[in-house]
């Protein structure tokens, strides 16, 4: 258990492979992960890539500023159907495609995303459509 934010700073930034699987894999309290947001806003994309980041943090993050740490929240397959819809409406096409190639995504976010105007975002809604048609 990851007992507060600069525990999480330090084990994502330290060499040791074993102290940064940890920021990767380990739970930590909200109150945790609230802090580490508020207090290091360079860590919020990695804050996304825990494998046990509560739905109510990702939720949040889908907000974020930063279109990194929002690509890393629409990489998550845990999303819910809203959540999936908020990103398919980013203003940054690499969000919208990033949800496009997510395994999880609703299929009717996929059509959506198959009808953007971004070539980015369509052509990767339709490669998803069609390796689940298959």
């Amino acid at each position: 258990m990851i007992e507060s934010a600069d525990e999480f700073v330090r084990l994502r930034t330290s060499s040791e492979s074993e102290q940064y699987r940890r920021a990767a894999h380990d739970e930590a309290p909200l109150e945790v992960w609230f802090d580490v947001i508020e207090r290091f806003p360079e860590m919020r994309s990695w804050v996304a890539h825990n494998k046990t980041v509560p739905l109510v943090v990702l939720a949040l993050l889908v907000t974020d500023d930063d279109w990194r740490v929002r690509c890393a929240v629409a990489d998550k397959r845990k999303l819910t159907p809203g959540l999936f819809w908020t990103l398919a409406a980013d203003r940054d096409e690499v969000v919208r495609a990033s949800v496009a190639c997510n395994r999880k995504v609703p299929i009717d976010v996929l059509k959506s995303l198959a009808e953007d105007q971004t070539p980015l975002v369509r052509d990767a809604a339709r490669d998803s459509l069609e390796r689940r048609s298959q």
